[in-house]
């Protein structure tokens, strides 16, 4: 069974978090390419180190490699004043808002350790939220034609999304991941297009929107990781 390294980094700027990223994402790298070197000399291959990282960042946007500019409806000038950050990213999808309050979580697997299906790797992100909210009563759904998680339309409320999924894969290791809205301040996707869907019949969401009062993170984290370990059929290793 593989072995997965979890990290709670706590509030840290979303540039630092990336470039974390990007060094845990090399290492995966390297270690595969190290072990099909031995393959090929019949030496011992050593263990895939993967990594589930969770954390928070102070308010910024971050635009996929297919989305649109345009969808950012704040001039350099008004970010700055309200003290917002802006990054384009390497991930899939359009635009989206991190901030505090929000669980965001940045799986770094060799996928060639689990399987090689990047659809069935992103439902299973969707499906690890998915069952964290029925533990608080919350029904969620996918939309068809979207990624992340959502809940369904009722007679006074639009059909809202409550995490976001973007993911970037180089030779099957993966990083970003998914943004769950737990205790968000939502007056900030106010300021862009969310994840560039301009459809009126949706809107974005969060757990406490949803059920009235803060929800403690730390046993939302708790239950994520184990949904996670089972859908993935992983252990966590114990230390770095």
């Amino acid at each position: 069974m593989e072995q997965v390294i979890y990290q709670d980094l706590g509030k840290i700027s979303y540039r630092a978090a990336w470039e974390y990223q990007e060094q845990k994402l090399k290492s995966l790298i390297d270690r595969k390419l190290d072990n099909r070197n031995r393959q090929k000399q019949d030496l011992p291959t050593v263990a895939q180190q993967h990594y589930l990282l969770f954390c928070e960042h102070p308010p910024v946007y971050t635009l996929g490699k297919s989305g649109s500019a345009e969808h950012l409806l704040l001039s350099e000038t008004e970010l700055a004043a309200q003290g917002f950050e802006f990054f384009k990213i390497n991930r899939g999808g359009d635009i989206t808002y991190h901030g505090p309050g929000q669980i965001v979580g940045y799986p770094i697997f060799d996928l060639e350790c689990f399987f090689t299906d990047v659809h069935r790797y992103v439902r299973y992100l969707e499906e690890a939220v998915i069952h964290t909210l029925m533990e608080y009563g919350i029904e969620s759904i996918r939309e068809p034609g979207y990624t992340g998680v959502w809940l369904a339309a009722t007679d006074t409320l639009p059909k809202r999304k409550i995490c976001a999924i973007g993911v970037h894969l180089s030779r099957w290791v993966t990083m970003h991941g998914f943004a769950f809205n737990v205790n968000t301040d939502l007056s900030h996707f106010q300021h862009i297009v969310p994840c560039g869907i301009h459809d009126t019949d949706k809107s974005v969401t969060s757990m406490q929107q949803e059920l009235g009062y803060p929800i403690e993170m730390e046993a939302v984290k708790t239950s994520l990781k184990r949904q996670y370990a089972e859908l993935f059929g992983f252990d966590f290793a114990t230390q770095d």
